[in-house]
């Protein structure tokens, strides 16, 4: 026997108290027979060398400082290296599972200090060449016993698995006193083929930090190599003893791989942490991406992205993520990509592990909240200005004349207020935009509290065109926005936001800036303070009952009157009816918890990227339609209604390469082929397209094809399919941080449209926001309302490190929603973690367990299903008020029980059911 390269060897023991197998489960099961040469070396065979059992308490045993129980194995009179101890598991082991190995060895023999034993795996086939996977190592002496730890799994089944102990110099004897190898997981699961998976917490990339080479690593369009340095000794590891590069690249996506297949078990949620930097080519910081490369059964390939970071050429930077696999995948591949062609990627180590599940955050206790009283010293100016000072050399006076009420949304939260003083302040000799008043507001400020920020604003004379006027809070030098406004005249114009600190700050200053440098700011009646988000819900349970419920009459018949009178009557709603729906991707669809938490609580779905133009044409002409075909066909099995997003998506940014590069005549060629592509193809399919996404955010239609072609799309859809709704979709329109999109901004959008001709059916507001506060989002949806265009938000989600605040920012945005008579329905933007577009969004954890907001969820949904009781009338009725949705009903009298189903559709006079027993 040659002792030939491991093609895959591995080291995943490196680093043993990182590495360490857990308490191997009672219920795990050795495959190793004999494991404790117990009986000899029955089932052990040693390998080109001779092996004897002894007992520990022989005189005849070999010299170890601490002597074990029971027996040992001495390989002996060893040649070669590779000689050892073997066994055959073939029948122990099934592909795709994952094995730890644990092993207690010890060496005899000529050598001084220490020496390494070999735990590795021979793999023989019949038509191919016998391959060698390494399983791990540890470093043995000959005054004590060593744990030797290891895991391994198999992505093809050979026709023999052979296990076996190796590596110390020929002549060296190895010792061992025992060897476990279980299949081991928490909770000892089946996997579907039948093999248990572990869900452990052992890294599942092999030689991870590089110790065995560059065994199991390769390029992925490039070259790799191994270094113990690099620039002329100035580039070290930052731990261990070596690093790879991968080095010629050409492409961005080019960058160092490993295949992990079978060792990752769809359904569970992994972190991937990485040590990189970047090298050469000129290139001094850039980002590095971990990325996963899927393919699945079908040969449907699929890039998830894990995570990545800001590196440079200085030093080691570390790159954290997370990923999760819905579905069966027959090949994946992680890899690292992201610099130009030409500059090295960095690694030093590569680790990937069943991420740890974090304990959920408990509600935060806030002492005194102090709800309503705002935190503006002097804030009516009584004391001149005191407590206020002008960032840069602008100058500060008091003036008379400003509005003596508070703004509108403030005074919704606020409720009766003494009125404002009307004195403001006057910025003058302004020579910066930033200049404005500002005060220091660190020691008022409590963590976790939503602060809502009102006041009114003026600008002097002598502006161009309209001025944005922007109260703003530095806090630690980060700028967070507390509101914006254009203004365009000499009028008093409102600001209102909102803001939220959930990490401990230095030093936090409000300010007050915006209009060009030269223009005089007024300010009047700021107002700081802390809102009680949920006062609110008293007022709009009542608006809730109003437009969402309905006066129900049930009128019975068929059986005799005097059986019926007194009957006893028990109605129960099943589901309602207004639609609350997600954004949902291909992949989902293969997790069958994703589904039937989607099932159970959604009636309405929108593709997150499969139906848009760069993913059903990412190359012109090359049509991808399968993924959109399979997710229809999902929802209209499970009696879901969908969503259209996008046709065209109007921020240049999100525009495939291949349109951008077509002349003026060739791109409203390819605008034409898409809208008769899809509209064909799916006529009658969708309830709703959003035509032209974000059309408030960009223009790259608009700046190529003219001002008719956004109206010409509208005409155009209609015209391919006049069943669908057609919606304008745009962000930050009901939070008043984004002048651009401000509900008056949208107004005058639509209504130019609708003036070219556009049939605009409908008004997307995305909904992605921070901090919500009612009052700010009602205002806007109450200015939207003028149109009398349903209204629907369309990618709604909020974010919150902290579960049970982000559980109280989706109710307001929810209970808003409901509440408002022009809102016709509420799309969030996601719910499973590992497959939203912002962190701490999430209201199912990745392996499905519901966090705080998903509870809050569900109960809201429970809080908005009708239930009644009694019996029927003289008349032969019963009555209640419920809210729209589909019902049974229990009739028990006399001589019979009977059950009915109905339907409450929206209406305001009362609904009579005639139900006939």
């Amino acid at each position: 026997m040659e002792n030939l390269p491991k093609q895959d060897g591995a080291d995943n023991s490196q680093n043993v108290e990182q590495n360490m197998i857990g308490p191997i489960s009672s219920r795990a099961t050795n495959i190793i027979e004999n494991h404790d040469f117990s009986q000899g070396l029955h089932s052990w065979h040693a390998n080109c060398c001779n092996a004897s059992v002894v007992p520990c308490d022989s005189s005849n045993s070999k010299e170890v400082a601490t002597k074990p129980t029971g027996n040992y194995a001495v390989v002996t009179d060893r040649q070669e290296c590779w000689q050892g101890l073997e066994q055959d598991i073939t029948h122990g082991v099934s592909l795709g599972s994952t094995y730890s190995v644990s092993a207690c060895v010890g060496v005899l023999g000529p050598l001084q200090g220490s020496t390494d034993v070999i735990a590795t795996l021979k793999l023989e086939n019949r038509d191919s060449a016998t391959s060698y996977l390494f399983v791990g190592r540890t470093s043995a002496s000959k005054e004590s016993w060593a744990n030797l730890e290891g895991t391994f799994s198999l992505s093809t089944l050979p026709q023999r698995v052979i296990f076996y102990l190796e590596g110390p110099s020929p002549g060296v004897d190895i010792l061992i006193k025992s060897v476990v190898i279980t299949c081991t997981s928490p909770e000892e699961t089946e996997g579907e083929t039948g093999a248990c998976v572990t869900a452990g917490d052992d890294n599942i990339i092999l030689n991870p930090r590089f110790e065995d080479g560059l065994n199991n690593w390769s390029g992925r369009g490039c070259k790799i190599a191994l270094h113990d340095s690099m620039g002329d000794g100035k580039i070290v590891p930052q731990s261990g003893k070596f690093f790879a590069s991968a080095t010629e690249r050409t492409q961005n996506w080019n960058g160092i791989q490993q295949e992990i297949t079978g060792r990752v078990q769809r359904k569970l949620a992994y972190e991937a942490t990485a040590v990189v930097r970047i090298f050469g080519n000129n290139v001094t910081t850039s980002d590095v991406r971990a990325t996963l490369w899927v393919q699945n059964p079908d040969q449907r390939e699929q890039y998830i992205g894990i995570a990545n970071v800001q590196a440079t050429d200085k030093d080691w930077t570390q790159l954290q993520g997370k990923f999760l696999l819905n579905g069966s995948p027959s090949k994946v591949v992680v890899y690292l990509e992201g610099p130009p062609s030409g500059a090295d990627i960095l690694v030093n180590s590569l680790i990937i592990k069943h991420a740890e599940k974090i304990p959920p955050s408990p509600a935060p206790v806030i002492e005194n909240p102090a709800y309503g009283v705002n935190i503006i010293e002097n804030h009516n100016l009584s004391n001149g200005i005191n407590g206020w000072f002008g960032l840069g050399n602008c100058t500060l006076s008091v003036g008379l004349g400003s509005p003596h009420i508070l703004p509108p949304m403030a005074r919704d939260s606020l409720g009766p207020h003494e009125p404002l003083s009307g004195r403001y302040i006057l910025v003058k000799n302004r020579t910066q935009t930033w200049m404005g008043p500002a005060q220091m507001i660190t020691d008022k400020i409590k963590l976790f509290l939503t602060y809502q920020v009102s006041a009114w604003v003026r600008i002097g004379s002598g502006a161009n065109g309209p001025q944005n006027v922007n109260v703003a809070l530095g806090v630690d030098n980060q700028w967070v926005n507390g509101g914006q406004v254009d203004i365009n005249d000499d009028r008093w114009h409102e600001i209102g936001g909102s803001f939220r600190l959930e990490k401990q700050p230095s030093k936090v200053m409000v300010y007050v800036q915006g209009p060009a440098a030269s223009v005089d700011l007024m300010l009047s009646g700021l107002q700081i303070f802390p809102v009680d988000r949920k006062a609110r819900f008293k007022q709009l349970t009542w608006q809730t009952d109003k437009i969402r419920k309905r006066d129900v009459v049930l009128k019975f018949s068929g059986v005799d009157s005097s059986n019926l009178h007194g009957a006893f009557v028990k109605v129960k709603q099943a589901k309602n009816s207004f639609p609350f729906g997600s954004c949902i991707s291909r992949t989902n669809i293969d997790n069958e918890d994703y589904v039937d938490f989607f099932v159970k609580n959604f009636n309405w779905a929108v593709f997150g990227n499969e139906l848009k133009w760069y993913w059903t044409e990412p190359q012109q002409g090359s049509l991808n339609y399968k993924d959109a075909d399979e997710m229809l066909d999902f929802c209209q099995k499970h009696n879901i209604e969908t969503r259209g997003h996008c046709i065209f998506w109007e921020v240049e940014g999100a525009v495939q390469q291949w349109i951008r590069s077509l002349n003026k005549n060739d791109l409203a060629t390819a605008v034409q082929n898409r809208l008769t592509s899809l509209l064909t193809r799916y006529k009658g399919k969708f309830k709703h397209y959003d035509v032209n996404n974000e059309m408030l955010h960009g223009s790259f239609y608009q700046d190529r094809l003219g001002k008719d072609i956004r109206a010409n799309m509208f005409k155009v859809a209609n015209q391919l399919d006049p069943s669908p709704l057609l919606f304008v979709n745009d962000y930050h329109v009901e939070d008043g941080c984004d002048t651009r999109s401000s509900p008056e901004k949208y107004i005058e959008h639509i209504l130019g449209l609708q003036e070219q001709g556009a049939p605009v059916g409908g008004i997307g507001v995305q909904g992605h926001i921070d901090n919500p506060v009612g009052p700010v989002v009602c205002s806007a949806l109450d200015t939207l309302g003028i149109l009398g265009l349903p209204i629907w938000f369309t990618e709604l989600d909020v974010s919150s490190t902290n579960e049970h605040i982000r559980a109280d920012d989706l109710e307001v945005m929810i209970r808003e929603a409901f509440a408002h008579p022009a809102v016709d329905g509420v799309m969030l933007w996601g719910f499973w973690e590992l497959f939203m577009s912002r962190e701490n969004s999430h209201l199912v954890n990745a392996e499905g367990e519901l966090n705080e907001a998903g509870k809050r969820y569900v109960e809201l949904k429970k809080e908005w299903l009708s239930s009644a009781h009694g019996h029927v009338s003289e008349e032969g009725e019963f009555t209640f008020r419920g809210f729209q949705g589909s019902y049974a009903v229990e009739v028990v009298t006399a001589s019979k029980k009977a059950m009915k189903s109905f339907v409450v559709d929206k209406g305001d006079s009362p609904l009579v059911v005639s139900i006939d027993l």
